[in-house]
């Protein structure tokens, strides 16, 4: 393996990645109204069996310190949408989670959609896929 051939495959790759980035927080203002950051949270709410975080467990799926997650979600809570609730625990006072609501699953519903025809619009599958495969065949010589 060259590792001229694997810096320009990971440069390729982190290029795709921040334009696409780029394109779907526009997409996402415009069209929902929520940052790719805010999308995130909706997402990873949604996919827990309860519906709920800590909101420790939320900044580090996220990637965002405590106190930017702390923002993101005040962010959220002001624009009065309704999409996210806080409870504190039961167990441990001191533990705050952040939960989706139902207006929250319908939000993301509709972005989920955006996201998908966006990326799918921008790189197609099978593109996405080419480009992986290829950086594992130039990481594996």
């Amino acid at each position: 393996m060259k590792q001229d051939d694997l810096i320009a495959g990971w440069l390729s790759l982190t290029t795709t990645y921040m334009n696409l980035a780029h394109e779907l927080e526009e997409v996402m203002k415009r069209e929902h109204d929520l940052t790719l950051k805010e999308f995130y949270v909706l997402l990873f709410l949604y996919e827990t069996p309860e519906k709920k975080l800590r909101l420790q467990q939320l900044q580090q799926m996220v990637g965002l310190s405590q106190s930017a997650m702390s923002r993101l979600v005040a962010r959220f809570e002001a624009k009065g949408c309704g999409a996210l609730q806080r409870e504190i625990c039961q167990e441990d006072r001191r533990n705050i989670y952040t939960a989706i609501t139902d207006i929250g699953e319908a939000k993301l519903a509709k972005a989920r959609e955006t996201f998908c025809s966006t990326i799918e619009a921008a790189l197609g599958v099978k593109e996405i896929q080419e480009g992986l495969n290829a950086l594992i065949l130039t990481y594996a010589k």
